[in-house]
């Protein structure tokens, strides 16, 4: 189990790229970067413990309680550290200011279509599991028949991929639009480089890059079952329109630059 101090211990070392996980679409399978990256490594360390992700395991609840102590801790000597008191905080102002932002924040524009399209992909695939179940037999025959060489492998390859893509940013753009507005609320002034490099513009980024893949998703469906043409339109069009009301609110999303992902100088 990471310790708070074994936490800043890790972090100091120069192969994690700083804040590299604060701007990923969490898909470390895909990652080419978990070697570099803090939040993997914890992860990966605590994953080969198996008594601390069994809920019946004293381990889990006591590993749940050190988590919660080293965030404290974490929290105290962050406040400390930029001369904050934190006894003298009014915690219940602070929560109600909070959850009122948070319900505006909800009811975005943005946020209201994120979600209804994450809505639309549940529908969908509710609707047109049958049709999978038709084309897998298809394949799973000229594979065992081995008619159309390759094809039919590289067909069922491609779309697993796009299922994939598609149901793991179904939730995720909702969620990144989310931080990004909810941050977007309380961007100071500020100049320059450091007006593009904040962390509304770096959530937005993530959510139009997952809306980027699955638009791409969607298209080589409409491609594989063009009699679905019409269903996949309706989710591509809104899709669009979601990524072009994302860009003209954050119209300097993809001016970001992330940790390690967009600089050149970790491609080694």
């Amino acid at each position: 189990m990471n310790s708070y101090k074994n936490i800043f211990k890790k972090a100091e070392n120069p192969r994690y790229i700083s804040g590299i996980y604060n701007y990923c679409d969490r898909w470390c399978e895909r990652c080419a970067f978990t070697s570099r990256c803090l939040t993997y490594a914890i992860e990966k360390e605590d994953a080969e413990d198996s008594a601390v992700r069994d809920i019946n395991n004293k381990a889990f609840w006591d590993r749940l309680q050190a988590i919660f102590e080293q965030t404290r801790e974490m929290i105290i000597e962050l406040a400390r550290g930029k001369g904050i008191d934190i006894d003298a905080l009014d915690m219940k102002s602070a929560s109600d200011d909070f959850s009122h932002a948070f319900d505006e924040v909800k009811n975005h524009e943005l946020a209201l279509a994120a979600r209804y399209y994450s809505e639309m992909v549940e529908r969908w695939f509710e609707a047109e599991y049958p049709m999978f179940e038709k084309r897998q037999d298809e394949l799973n025959t000229m594979l065992r028949i081995d008619v159309g060489g390759d094809e039919p492998h590289a067909e069922a390859s491609d779309i697993n991929d796009a299922v994939d893509v598609i149901r793991w940013y179904q939730h995720g753009i909702y969620v990144k639009l989310l931080r990004a507005l909810t941050q977007n609320e309380s961007v100071e002034i500020e100049q320059g480089a450091a007006l593009l490099q904040n962390d509304s513009n770096g959530s937005a980024l993530v959510a139009l890059l997952a809306i980027d893949r699955s638009i791409g998703a969607w298209g080589r469906f409409q491609k594989y079952f063009p009699e679905k043409t019409d269903s996949i339109l309706d989710i591509l069009l809104h899709l669009d329109r979601l990524r072009r009301k994302v860009e003209q609110g954050f119209p300097d999303a993809r001016k970001f630059k992330r940790p390690g992902f967009d600089d050149l100088n970790y491609r080694t």
